[in-house]
């Protein structure tokens, strides 16, 4: 078996660590093409600090071959060891070392400090890092992305009267590679959760804060959001409206009022304290937009109307947050039309950009 095969075995060990609800870490030993021992991450089960992959896994087989020297073995571990772990490796008489994906923040193998090529020690291990790094990541990434899922839906729980589409619908949504951010303390929300993306310098002079219409959601801007980030200008934010997009769906219409939509606009800026405010709105969609402006007169400089089409292509993309009938009260209370979905062109959202810097100075 090759050096791949086996850390598949250890990641089939950092897998049933996640499924436990522990740090998704795996480790295999091996001596003579021979698997004597394997281990996971268990600290949290064994109220234990030492119950890492790797120490597990080097007592299992020193119980197994009798003897705590692991002479002539080999260590597969699907994350760099730690200081602790690595000082174990070395006491055991590790030959080998074999780790897939790096730790920048406690790695002793090369990362943060090298353990393993301290001249003063009295045993060698060889080391080799990056087998099957994508794939060991890429399961770390995924369960510390799930625990702040989970952290997050705890500290902003969902009202009774309202549905939260589920993230996994967006998972692979294309084009839309920023962090979701959410507020749900403001007066106005009652404790919906509002959903917005927030790039570019906070203390730009300029935000540029970019206003859906009835059936749409931020997807809209996409296009819009990358230019102006690439031109490294202006604040850029897009919230989703309550009802729309990542944001809470209330499961009744009476909400829909534009003049609540905007009241809660208002107080999201100010609570992100925008001292100078640029308003873009679909072509048609001003209502919103004039409602906004005229409640905070002195932070918006202006409105730039984007000129959004009509595009059937973008269907599955524009309904990904309204799972079924019951996410869809604010298409029904603003007599949204199936398939009327509207997209603003990559030509479109340059000219928008451009058009969004002439007001970047202060």
């Amino acid at each position: 078996m090759t050096d791949a095969d086996w850390m598949q075995r250890a990641l089939g060990e950092a897998r049933l660590a996640a499924d436990a609800g522990e740090v998704p870490v795996g480790a295999v030993l091996v001596k003579d093409g021979v698997q004597i021992a394997s281990g996971r991450n268990t600290p949290v089960a064994q109220h234990d600090p030492s119950a890492h992959a790797e120490i597990n896994a080097l007592r299992a087989a020193a119980s197994a071959l009798g003897n705590y020297r692991l002479d002539g073995c080999t260590l597969y571990v699907t994350l760099e060891p730690c200081a602790m772990c690595a000082g174990a490796m070395l006491h055991a008489r590790l030959a080998r070392v074999v780790f897939g994906a790096a730790d920048p923040k406690t790695g002793a193998a090369g990362s943060v400090l090298d353990l393993f090529a301290q001249p003063q020690l009295n045993h060698r291990t060889v080391v080799q890092g990056g087998v099957l790094a994508h794939e060991c990541a890429a399961l770390l990434q995924q369960f510390f992305r799930a625990r702040r899922d989970q952290a997050r839906e705890q500290a902003q729980p969902l009202r009774d009267d309202a549905l939260r589409t589920p993230d996994a619908r967006f998972a692979a949504l294309a084009d839309w590679p920023w962090t979701p951010h959410y507020l749900s303390e403001l007066p106005s929300l009652n404790g919906w959760r509002l959903h917005f993306v927030d790039e570019g310098p906070a203390d730009a002079p300029l935000a540029v804060v970019a206003l859906h219409g009835p059936g749409q959601w931020g997807y809209l801007y996409r296009h819009l959001i990358d230019r102006l980030v690439a031109l490294d200008g202006p604040r850029v934010l897009v919230p989703d409206l309550i009802g729309f997009g990542r944001s809470d769906k209330p499961k009744r219409q009476a909400v829909h009022r534009p003049e609540w939509h905007a009241g809660v606009l208002r107080e999201w800026i100010e609570q992100l304290a925008l001292p100078r405010v640029l308003l873009v709105h679909g072509a048609g969609d001003d209502v919103l937009a004039a409602l906004l402006a005229a409640s905070l007169p002195q932070r918006i400089v202006g409105r730039l109307g984007a000129g959004s089409r009509p595009d059937a292509a973008s269907e599955a993309a524009w309904r990904l947050p309204f799972v079924d009938a019951g996410y869809q009260a604010g298409l029904r209370a603003w007599k949204v039309p199936r398939g009327q979905v509207f997209d603003l062109a990559p030509a479109q959202a340059s000219e928008v950009a451009q058009a969004a810097m002439g007001y970047f100075a202060p």
